[in-house]
């Protein structure tokens, strides 16, 4: 994952034979990867890893926030169809963080972005009620970093299934950040979900 967003940060994109690959994975498919991203139509996971047809999953929602749908897809491509890792991609200046942080309700987005608030009650950094909104740059980006961090552990704690494979090392879960000016993706060493060590610990934080 790391080298092909380096190949898309760098403009070298690996020239590949579209239509091969549509016939090669016309019977199956074994898509190596999840990714769990925002439907910012600056974010396609296949562009920024530099991925091509049938080598991951892309589950999208605004904020990359998990649901149950969600969350049973990332069964069906971990325990069905052998996806490895899973990836819960957030991104910089993110429009439905932007919305949580300033408490915005319209419509349906309300109850979405009510998913994205207990990042932002989360982050303790900020003192000052008035630069706890949008405007505030670093506000947005530490609340972004939190929900990704949550999402990554909301994901086993609601998930019997992939909390087994976590803890059975058949798969690990790791958070990340794209950055829409570098093009760069920070992946969050911290948030790495990858044995059963790890499972007892988001179990004894739960407790």
């Amino acid at each position: 994952m790391k080298e092909g967003n380096l190949r898309f940060v760098n403009n070298l994109k690996r020239n590949r034979d579209i239509l091969q690959q549509a016939n090669e994975t016309r019977n199956g498919q074994w898509p190596f990867a999840t990714i769990l991203s925002c439907i910012d139509s600056r974010t396609s996971a296949e562009l920024i890893f530099d991925q091509g047809l049938g080598d991951i999953f892309s589950i999208r929602i605004a904020g990359n926030i998990v649901n149950t749908d969600i969350i049973g897809s990332m069964e069906f491509a971990c325990k069905l169809a052998g996806s490895k890792l899973l990836v819960v991609l957030g991104h910089s200046r993110c429009g439905a963080v932007k919305g949580a942080c300033d408490h915005v309700e319209m419509g349906n987005l309300t109850e979405l972005l009510a998913k994205l608030q207990p990042a932002v009650y989360q982050e303790t950094t900020t003192l000052d009620q008035q630069n706890r909104n949008s405007a505030n740059e670093e506000f947005v980006e530490n609340v972004a970093a939190i929900n990704v961090k949550r999402t990554v552990n909301a994901i086993v704690e609601r998930s019997y299934i992939l909390e087994q494979m976590v803890e059975q090392g058949e798969i690990a879960v790791i958070g990340a950040m794209y950055n829409l000016e570098t093009g760069l993706v920070e992946f969050y060493q911290d948030s790495y979900l990858g044995n059963a060590q790890h499972i007892k610990t988001i179990r004894q934080k739960a407790n």
